[in-house]
Order: C-alpha cells, then structure tokens, then sequence
C-alpha cells in the first residue's frame, strides 16, 4: 500500500498478520471489524500478549 507499518499482530483464530492502531491502516483492527475474530497477538520478538477486542484486556500468553 506504500505506507509503513509500527508492529505486526496476528489473529488467533485464523492467523492474518496486520498492522497495529500506532500504523496508519491499522490492519489488525480492520480484521476485527471485518471477521469477528476477537483475539490478536503480537508477532514482535520478545513480546508474548494477546489483546481481545470483545473484552477490551490484555493477557499474557505462555512462552
């Protein structure tokens, strides 16, 4: 799309990668809307959480 992208989630349900909401198409969110599929990680080295769009919460995920 020719622009840049801060960090990368991925869905747990279907595995899309999208952008975070700090990039200017927020893919991850879009997906969201789109599909339903409530809960995205982040696919950034080192970082092990999962943020659920239904609930609005943050979890931290085993290693």
């Amino acid at each position: 799309m020719g622009s840049s992208w801060v960090h990368l989630r991925m869905c747990l349900v279907c595995g899309h990668v999208g952008c975070c909401d700090s990039s200017p198409n927020k893919h991850a969110t879009k997906h969201f809307h789109d599909t339903k599929h409530p809960i995205m990680r982040s696919v950034e080295p080192g970082e092990s959480w999962a943020w659920c769009f239904v609930d609005e919460v943050v979890e931290e995920l085993l290693q």
